[in-house]
C-alpha cells in the first residue's frame, strides 16, 4: 500500500478520536489556575497588599467557577445533542446534501440540512465529505435553525458553504461526518453518514470573441444560409460509373489500377444549413507522462472547449458537440448541462489521435491544444478548407501570472494568492516547461502559414 493511501486511510479514522487540541490546551490552562487559586498558594510581601489578597482569589475562584460551568454545560449539552442524533440516525435520518454549480470560479456549493437534529449550547454542528478514494474536504459548519412553517418547533439544523474542489470532473461521494462541538471545539463527536452519489465540477465561462463559423452538414432544410455552402460528394468523391455520366470525369488511374470504371462526384452548392459540428482532440503525445502540471493543463484546456461550445451555443445554427472518448453518460433534456458533463468527464488520452477523430467533410469548429502531434496537427489541418474555424489553446498558459514576473518589478509586486501558486513556482524551472513551449513555437509556425481562421486561447 502507498504512502498516499495509508494516509488517506489514517486521516478518515482520526476523525472518530473525540478530543482536539484545544481540549488539551485549556486542561493545561485549568491545572495551572487551580494551582494559584488554591488556598496558601499566595504569599503577601507587606502588609499593604496582604488585606487585598483574599478578595482577589474569591473574584478569580468566582469567575473561574462561573467560566468553568459554562464550559461543563456547553460540553454536556454537546454530549445529549449527540446521542440525540445516534438515536435519530438509527431511524433512517441523515445528512442531506444539494450541490450547486458556482456562478463565478470553481467550486460547488452545498446547501446542507440535517433533519430534527439539535445545535449544542454555544456550540457548533460540523460535518465532512469523503470522495474519490477517501479524500478529505475541509469542515463546513450547520449554523441556521429550519423551523417548519407556521409551527414553533424546528426541523433541523441547515448550512450553505462552498466546497472547493481540484479538478473539473465527476466526483464520487463515499461517505461523510456530522460533528457535534460544545463552544470551546474541546470535543468533536463524530457520527458516520452513509452517502453515495455523484456530483461534477463544471468548468466556468470566460470571455471570448465570437468567431464566425458556418455549418458543414445538412441534415434538415428548415434553415437557409446567405452563403452557398460547398458540398463535396460521397465516398472520397468518386462514385461508380452509371449510364448517362460523363465520361470526361472517368478516373483513368483508378481504371489502370483496378479495371473498374469510377467517375468524379461534382461540387454542389447548398443554400441550406442545419447543425454546426465541434470537435475538440484530448489527444496526448507520450513524451509528456501524467502528473500535476497536466492535470491543471486539463481544467485549463476544458474551462475553454466550454468557453467556444458556449459562444458558439448562441448562434441561430444547433451546435453538436462531438466527444474523442467513450463517455458513458446519462441522457439529459438540458443538452448544454449534458455537454458540459461530457467535458467535464474528458480526460487526457492517447489512444484516438487527431487524424482519426477529425471529420474533414462535416468538422466546421476544431479545438485542438499544445498536447496534440504537431505532425497530426500539420496533417489534418493542410487538408481542412477555409470554412474550419480552429481554437488553438496554448497550454503553457495555465500557469501564466498577473503580476509581471521580471524580479525588480516584483520587488514592488507580489503576484496574487490563487490556487496555483505552488505549482507556479515549480513549473518556472522544469524541464517539461521548456520542451513545452519549444513544442508551442513549432506549431504556431505551422498555424501561420495556414490559410484558415486560427484562435488562440
Amino acid at each position: 500500500m502507498k504512502w498516499n493511501s495509508i494516509k488517506k486511510r489514517v486521516s478518515y479514522y482520526l476523525q472518530y478520536f473525540p478530543f482536539t487540541l484545544n481540549a488539551f490546551i485549556l486542561g493545561v490552562a485549568l491545572w495551572l489556575c487551580f494551582q494559584w487559586l488554591k488556598p496558601g498558594s499566595a504569599t503577601a510581601e507587606d502588609d499593604a497588599t496582604a488585606s487585598f489578597v483574599p478578595v482577589i482569589l474569591l473574584i478569580g475562584k468566582i469567575t473561574l467557577w462561573f467560566v468553568t460551568g459554562l464550559i461543563s454545560f456547553s460540553v454536556l449539552s454537546t454530549f445529549v445533542c449527540w446521542i440525540h442524533f445516534l438515536f435519530l440516525s438509527g431511524k433512517g435520518y441523515k445528512l442531506d446534501i444539494e450541490f450547486q454549480p458556482a456562478k463565478k470560479g470553481m467550486g460547488l456549493w452545498m446547501q446542507t440540512l440535517l433533519q430534527k437534529a439539535r445545535r449544542p449550547f454555544l456550540g457548533f454542528i460540523k460535518a465532512r465529505l469523503f470522495y474519490d478514494d477517501f479524500k478529505i474536504t475541509d469542515k463546513f459548519t450547520l449554523a441556521s435553525n429550519q423551523r417548519i412553517k407556521h409551527r414553533f418547533w424546528r426541523q433541523g439544523v441547515s448550512g450553505k458553504s462552498k466546497m472547493q474542489l481540484p479538478d473539473i470532473k465527476e466526483y464520487k461521494l463515499q461517505g461523510g461526518f456530522v460533528f457535534f462541538e460544545d463552544m470551546l471545539q474541546l470535543f468533536s463527536l463524530p457520527v458516520k453518514q452513509d452517502l453515495k452519489s455523484h456530483f461534477h465540477n463544471a468548468p466556468e465561462s470566460i470571455t471570448l470573441k465570437d468567431n464566425p463559423a458556418i455549418p458543414r452538414k445538412t441534415e434538415d432544410t428548415d434553415t437557409r444560409i446567405e452563403q452557398l455552402r460547398r458540398v463535396d460528394g460521397e465516398y472520397l468523391n468518386y462514385k461508380d460509373f452509371e449510364s448517362g455520366d460523363d465520361v470526361r470525369r472517368v478516373v483513368w488511374k483508378v481504371y489502370a489500377k483496378n479495371r473498374e470504371l469510377m467517375v468524379r462526384v461534382p461540387e454542389i452548392f447548398d443554400p441550406y444549413a442545419s447543425h454546426i459540428y465541434c470537435y475538440a482532440s484530448f489527444h496526448k503525445t507520450n513524451d509528456f507522462a501524467e502528473n500535476d502540471f497536466t492535470a491543471e493543463m486539463l481544467n485549463y484546456y476544458k474551462t475553454r472547449i466550454w468557453t467556444v461550445y458556449e459562444t458558439l451555443s448562441r448562434k441561430e445554427f444547433e451546435v453538436r458537440f462531438v466527444p474523442d472518448q467513450e463517455l458513458h453518460l446519462p441522457e439529459q433534456t438540458n443538452k448544454d448541462l449534458f455537454v458540459q458533463k461530457l467535458i467535464s468527464n474528458s480526460h487526457w488520452q492517447e489512444s484516438r489521435s487527431l487524424a482519426d477523430y477529425f471529420e474533414l467533410k462535416y468538422g466546421s469548429v476544431l479545438c485542438i491544444s499544445s498536447m496534440n502531434s504537431i505532425e497530426e496537427i500539420k496533417e489534418v489541418l493542410e487538408q481542412c478548407n477555409n470554412e474550419v474555424v480552429v481554437y488553438y489553446v496554448k497550454l503553457s498558459n495555465t500557469f501564466r501570472t498577473i503580476a509581471p514576473l521580471t524580479w525588480l518589478k516584483r520587488v514592488f509586486i507580489l503576484p496574487p494568492n490563487d490556487r496555483l501558486k505552488r505549482i507556479r513556482s515549480r513549473w518556472i524551472l522544469t524541464p517539461m516547461r521548456w520542451k513545452l513551449v519549444k513544442k508551442e513555437k513549432e506549431i504556431e509556425n505551422i498555424l501561420n502559414k495556414l490559410d484558415l481562421t486560427v484562435v488562440t486561447l
